[in-house]
């Protein structure tokens, strides 16, 4: 099952879903960005809206792409009365032909772990970057993939998991570089705050100088 058909096939329980890695990530993006302000933002992966509904108000404008179209039907039924989003369903592989715009800040939750080319994500959204903006990257931390974590639901038909691909943090750190971002903080989420685990979450956010 591709992935697009993998979230389209999870969207009606996406929401209702026990999920610790969807719930500490949306909890990670809001505590990394609250500091700073933003005129135009991009959401990859925005999905159902999880992190959408706190992004609408910190922005005029805001731009939600997501692969999955039942993902992105359930996400605008919750925000059409906001008419400062624009919803966008677009393979982020091809390139990003879905906007003109340039954005302040642009967030991907929960995605790159369903990318195998960094380089191509990297070169998009700089691209779109405005110069001084910021890149935020909410993923399942790699030490959690190296253990066999994998993003998986269940349905009538039984576990479904989804193909993923392992990225290590010198990838990340690498790879931005070469296309003008720099990380300038990063920050690990532990369950229950215990630091002697494993960690839930990796955040890096990148900046183009």
């Amino acid at each position: 099952m591709s992935i697009r058909e993998s979230y389209n096939s999870w969207a009606s329980q996406y929401d209702s879903n026990i999920n610790k890695t969807r719930d500490m990530e949306a909890v990670s993006l809001r505590e990394n960005l609250h500091p700073f302000t933003f005129n135009n933002i991009l959401e990859i992966g925005a999905g159902t809206g999880k992190n959408t509904s706190w992004l609408v108000d910190q922005a005029p404008k805001l731009t939600a792409v997501d692969f999955s179209e039942e993902m992105m039907a359930i996400a605008k039924t919750k925000f059409q009365d906001h008419p400062g989003i624009r919803f966008v369903q677009a393979d982020i592989t091809t390139p990003w032909n879905f906007t003109t715009e340039k954005f302040d800040l642009v967030t991907f939750s929960l995605v790159l772990e369903h990318i195998e080319n960094l380089d191509h994500i990297f070169a998009e959204a700089s691209k779109l970057l405005n110069r001084g903006g910021i890149v935020y990257i909410g993923e399942l931390h790699p030490f959690r993939q190296y253990g066999g974590s994998k993003a998986r639901f269940t349905t009538e038909e039984g576990e479904k998991v989804l193909e993923v691909y392992i990225h290590h943090l010198s990838e990340f750190v690498q790879t931005a570089a070469c296309h003008g971002l720099q990380v300038f903080d990063a920050k690990e989420y532990f369950d229950n705050d215990d630091k002697t685990t494993v960690p839930r979450i990796l955040v890096l956010l990148l900046s183009k100088s």
